[in-house]
């Protein structure tokens, strides 16, 4: 049996690698599917349950973690659970398709310590911090508090780049798209 794949997009927040998930996700439908991620913040107007997160109690969460459900997990924020459940990487295998995650640096360089001759990890980077900055306040969903603790994380994010297998500066989506075919698809031939 081949080894089961993992494509993981990692970036500080703001960057896009939400944005060059779902295109990967549009573009090659039958390849790859989207690992859901557990959540223990507050779902977000635009958000769907069992979609964009599975959202679950950090009670919950914590007795996950006790269970060793998780192929990574982080305290990403003060209280703000997330994580990888393995049974999510087992039901996209079992599709006979890659997983693709969309996760926080320390969650990529856990999955990548667990899974490491199996996991294509890709860091996206901001043009500068200054557009990243732009980014999320055009996002309107933080207040300038929250912009201020995301953009210092970023900051320390992007130290760890070289931690992954290949870096995309995403200053252009439509370049920063291609790249990211490219690089899934050899991927996955290789």
């Amino acid at each position: 049996m081949s080894l089961q794949k993992i494509i993981i997009f990692t970036a500080a927040s703001g960057s896009g690698k939400t944005s060059l998930v779902r295109h990967l996700l549009n573009r090659f439908p039958e390849k790859f599917d989207f690992s859901i991620s557990c959540a223990t913040r507050q779902k977000r107007n635009n958000e769907i349950d069992g979609k964009d997160y599975y959202f679950i109690k950090a009670d919950d969460f914590k007795e996950k973690i006790k269970q060793n459900a998780f192929a990574e997990w982080e305290m990403v924020y003060e209280g703000k659970y997330y994580g990888t459940l393995k049974s999510e990487l087992e039901r996209i295998w079992k599709e006979n398709k890659t997983p693709i995650l969309d996760i926080d640096v320390q969650g990529a360089i856990n999955v990548q310590k667990q899974y490491p001759q199996q996991t294509l990890s890709v860091f996206i980077e901001p043009p500068s911090i200054g557009e990243l900055k732009k980014r999320l306040e055009a996002r309107g969903t933080e207040t300038p508090e929250s912009i201020k603790v995301r953009i210092a994380k970023a900051a320390d994010e992007i130290l760890y780049k070289n931690q992954f297998s290949v870096s995309i500066i995403n200053d252009d989506l439509e370049v920063a798209c291609k790249e990211a075919e490219e690089l899934a698809c050899n991927f996955l031939k290789s």
